[in-house]
């Protein structure tokens, strides 16, 4: 199964947050391919780059690649053109917006911590979210 995670998914993966071992698994199976949009790698780098300084931010990145998770960088006019539509469409945190737009392009499932914003997106059936707490 593909998966699309969000930058809370990864954020509390590796900070050993509530969730983590979720997500550990979830990466850690062979069944599965993880990817994470840029733009949600940006916010997990700059929310450690704030926080820690750079040199554990850049470590973070390390720590990202070592597990496999496959970065994409997709930013095609059919893509962010996409993401724009989640924004107007759900009023949703940028961010997101990509979350979702880079989950429908590999048809995989949203892994995420953040219940506040995504559990109406998940009301609503279109995309396949699964919350890590």
């Amino acid at each position: 199964m593909n998966l699309a995670l969000d930058a809370s998914a990864l954020v509390a993966l590796l900070r050993n947050e509530l969730g983590a071992e979720t997500v550990q698994q979830l990466i850690l199976d062979p069944a599965n391919v993880s990817y994470v949009h840029a733009i949600n790698l940006c916010e997990v780098y700059y929310d450690s780059l704030r926080v820690s300084g750079e040199k554990a931010a850049l470590a973070l990145l390390s720590d990202v690649d070592a597990l496999g998770i496959v970065v994409s960088e997709e930013m095609d006019a059919a893509f962010w053109q996409d993401a724009g539509r989640h924004k107007a469409d759900m009023k949703l945190p940028l961010g997101d917006c990509f979350l979702l737009a880079m989950a429908g392009r590999i048809g995989g499932e949203v892994v995420t911590a953040d219940r506040g914003d995504l559990e109406p997106v998940a009301a609503l059936g279109k995309f396949p979210i699964r919350f890590i707490r």
